[in-house]
């Protein structure tokens, strides 16, 4: 279950020389790097403006992305890709940060710093539905790793049972979605050409 931290609300002091929104979003990084410290063994995120931590996974959880991962480690390592279950995804200066559950990159990708990659440098982002993160997963943060040009964004919900794959970003969001039952197969576009058998993600 996920748990909100702090709505962000700051507003500088009168004497301050900065804008009211650049304070703000200062004040936010810097509480958020306070409880990325605080709770290092948690996933720390800012979505819309607000410090999220999330519980630990549940065996669920942790089992889909186990089963995700088998089916692609094969094609990962004849490719020389990396898949990265901790890592932070950089999407811009003044939007969220985000850390998915599964993010496959190229070899030596373009890094913010030694814990976020760019977005655009991104070959798939996967995330996991759990019961507190439905808009997220599915509204929020689509939004924003469209803008910041992530090309595959695929979203897991064992709840609808349901996997959604959205490619095509764009500066109004994904121009594509694919929407396949937990059960049937995923294809993913060049330069993957690759297809996820979702029944084996859940076992029931």
């Amino acid at each position: 279950m996920a748990k909100v931290l702090r709505e962000h609300t700051a507003s500088p002091p009168r004497e301050h020389t900065v804008t009211p929104e650049r304070y703000a979003r200062a004040e936010l990084e810097r509480l958020y790097r306070e409880d990325c410290e605080r709770h290092h063994d948690r996933k720390v995120e800012i979505i819309n403006g607000r410090i999220v931590v999330r519980e630990l996974p549940t065996s669920g959880h942790a089992d889909i992305i186990y089963q995700l991962t088998i089916q692609l480690i094969p094609l990962l390592t004849k490719r020389g890709w990396k898949i990265w279950q901790d890592i932070k995804i950089f999407l811009h200066p003044q939007l969220d940060r985000y850390r998915p559950d599964i993010t496959v990159v190229p070899p030596g990708p373009k890094m913010w710093d030694d814990e976020n990659v760019w977005g655009n440098e991104t070959l798939l982002v996967v995330e996991v539905v759990s019961p507190s993160s439905v808009e997220d997963d599915h509204v929020t943060k689509p939004r924003n790793c469209a803008l910041a040009g992530v090309p595959l964004y695929l979203v897991i919900d064992p709840f609808k049972r349901v996997t959604r794959l959205l490619s095509h970003p764009s500066q109004t969001g994904y121009r594509q979605r694919l929407e396949i039952p937990i059960g049937g197969l995923l294809e993913l576009p060049a330069p993957w050409n690759f297809t996820i058998d979702t029944g084996t993600l859940i076992e029931e």
